[in-house]
């Protein structure tokens, strides 16, 4: 044990006393602690942090709070709790694995009056705090990664839809565990992206920026949650929803907008629902060939509420099945 650690480890009486072990979470920031942390902090007898430069320790002091740096092991912890003393141990990154295994094993002997022991959450993750970590990841990988620090938006652009048709597979198989994971990569192209649109010259942007930008479209095109219109059915909200995007738009033309690169079956049932939401009245081109007649067949399916694609792969995989069962019977 260090001589700092000895100092703030002075012997006392042999009444057990009080360990508090607090920890902090990396992703709220430095010096934003609950209030029984605080109490804890100010009322213990000794405070210790194993880390000199543990990111909570400047505010701790800022506050008045002496923080002393040492390294415990369990039977020294528990000897300075002697006479009734309290002590708080910061806790570091890995939350002193060591020191809690320790102080289980005097625990179980029972040849140790043992003090009172307490696990103090000082701050919790708000939801979606594990984003942050993701966004530190990727800064991390795109500079020291040689084959990620070289990708560009086009270089990624097939990794997206291959992505996006896995968490497709996934959705329409009912595996949650695959629904999950593919999730993961679809966020890992957005993060991915926008790392590297943070490097462009002329018009940067950040993870941040993306957020910030679909945070304010939802609440633009959500006025009966953010404002004072009123929505009772999916109808009204769906209704809602196109009003402010055809005002967001200011298209000229409802196919605007609809990208043609998408499978034929989903852009002919896209284009078929932008005409029927607008109320239009527009024939089917007249020509020979399975395409017109797929494009009759994709706007019918649309009308009928079904995803043609959807449809086509349900039946595409029960032609896999058949196939399968033909080759092994």
């Amino acid at each position: 044990m260090n001589t700092t650690a000895d100092q703030a480890l002075a012997p006392g009486a042999a009444a057990p006393g009080r360990i508090v072990l607090l920890t902090t979470s990396h992703r709220v920031a430095p010096g934003l602690l609950s209030w029984p942390a605080w109490q804890a902090l100010r009322a213990a007898d000794r405070v210790l942090c194993a880390d000199g430069a543990h990111p909570q320790t400047p505010y701790l002091r800022e506050a008045g709070v002496a923080v002393a740096e040492a390294s415990p092991t369990a039977e020294e912890l528990v000897d300075a709790c002697a006479g009734g003393r309290t002590v708080v141990v910061v806790a570091t990154g890995e939350g002193e694995p060591a020191l809690t295994d320790g102080l289980a094993r005097l625990a179980g002997s029972g040849r140790v009056a043992m003090p009172e022991l307490e696990l103090l959450p000082a701050s919790y993750d708000l939801p979606g705090a594990r984003l942050l970590d993701l966004v530190q990841v990727m800064d991390r990988i795109r500079a020291e990664c040689p084959w990620s620090s070289r990708q560009t938006h086009h270089g990624l652009a097939k990794y997206a839809i291959e992505e996006a048709y896995e968490l497709v597979e996934a959705i329409e198989d009912g595996d949650r565990d695959e629904l999950r994971e593919e999730l993961g990569d679809v966020l890992l192209q957005v993060v991915f992206h926008a790392r590297i649109a943070e490097e462009d010259p002329e018009a940067p942007f950040s993870v941040d920026d993306v957020a910030g930008g679909i945070v304010a479209k939802l609440i633009h095109r959500h006025p009966h949650v953010f404002g004072d219109e009123t929505a009772a059915t999916p109808e009204d909200v769906k209704e809602h929803w196109l009003r402010t995007k055809a005002e967001e738009k200011q298209r000229a033309s409802v196919t605007d907008g609809v990208p043609l690169g998408q499978p034929g079956l989903a852009l002919a049932a896209k284009l078929a629902s932008r005409v029927r939401t607008a109320g239009l009245k527009v024939p089917f081109p007249e020509g020979e060939g399975i395409g017109y007649d797929l494009l009759t067949l994709a706007a019918h399916a649309e009308s009928q509420g079904v995803d043609p694609e959807a449809a086509l792969r349900a039946a595409a995989r029960t032609y896999r099945d058949a196939i399968k069962q033909t080759e092994h019977p």
